[in-house]
């Protein structure tokens, strides 16, 4: 692993494409993830971008924002003063091209600097992602920030199999993963379970009800088609993520079957189809 220590003149980007309905800003304290060559890195549309990678292999490389707290604070006035000008509230995603809680988070703990600073200057939304049960250990603080600003945590599940055939394990198994939503969820924080990019389901009727008993205010769903950024999959269909999925059902990397588990899970529990799911716009 490539390990770089940079400092960054800005931590607060300004959103566009997928993003813009979402939030007003994504926020990343780390340029590249850990988890890159586990099963979320398959399929992470992160990969595919030439202007993070800079010609690196995705997983190969970390590159940590070691001012990443004093960046926030630097500049969030301002960035706040822009969101607010253009009627918008100041939203954050945190975060859109790594994952905020990967295993360099316990040595250098940017994440958790970003998130003390926001206790002096929160944001009027905050949207933590994560695939990992790491986010436990900044629990106390995220309670916090959930009393300061309207917080989400969301958590990817991408479905009920722990493992696609022919592709790595994933960062944190699925049980670690349902927990941190039952105790999320107890703690009072608004914890959103995310199947994105959505893997075939083995019991769909009974992997939503499973969800639904986590107390998880709802579930996002997004296919890797439209879901990765382009209209029919295409970046997603150069990785071994479609056939390790047809492989289990034959049919799922179709959007068609986006829309029939849509239709399941609904009967358990609120739902957010693609971008509207993480901006927190849910149906039953």
């Amino acid at each position: 692993m490539e390990i770089n220590e940079i400092h960054c003149q800005s931590i607060l980007t300004r959103t566009s494409g997928y993003l813009k309905e979402v939030c007003s800003h994504s926020l990343n304290p780390y340029v590249g993830c850990g988890f890159g060559r586990s099963s979320c890195g398959e399929g992470c549309y992160v990969r595919f971008n030439p202007w993070l990678t800079k010609g690196r292999v995705w997983g190969g490389f970390v590159d940590v924002k070691v001012n990443a707290a004093e960046a926030y604070l630097r500049t969030c006035a301002a960035e706040r003063a822009w969101a607010r000008k253009r009627k918008k509230v100041f939203a954050i995603f945190l975060s859109s091209s790594a994952d905020p809680w990967q295993p360099l988070e316990s040595r250098f703990r940017a994440t958790r600097g970003v998130l003390a600073a926001m206790r002096e200057s929160p944001p009027d939304k905050l949207i933590l992602q994560t695939h990992t049960a790491r986010v436990r250990d900044d629990l106390p603080l995220i309670k916090t920030l959930s009393g300061l600003c309207e917080l989400r945590v969301h958590v990817s599940i991408e479905g009920d199999i722990e493992r696609l055939p022919g592709l790595p394990p994933p960062p944190c198994s699925l049980d670690e993963r349902i927990g941190v939503l039952e105790q999320f969820s107890a703690a009072g924080i608004k914890t959103v379970a995310c199947l994105s990019p959505l893997y075939p389901l083995r019991e769909p009727a009974a992997f939503f009800q499973r969800l639904a008993r986590t107390g998880i205010a709802a579930a996002v769903i997004d296919h890797f088609v439209e879901g990765d950024g382009t209209a029919d999959g295409s970046r997603t269909l150069k990785t071994d993520l479609p056939r390790a999925m047809e492989a289990v059902c034959p049919g799922s990397t179709l959007l068609s079957y986006r829309e029939e588990m849509i239709c399941l899970a609904r009967k358990s529990l609120p739902v957010g189809v693609s971008w509207r799911g993480f901006a927190g716009i849910y149906s039953t």
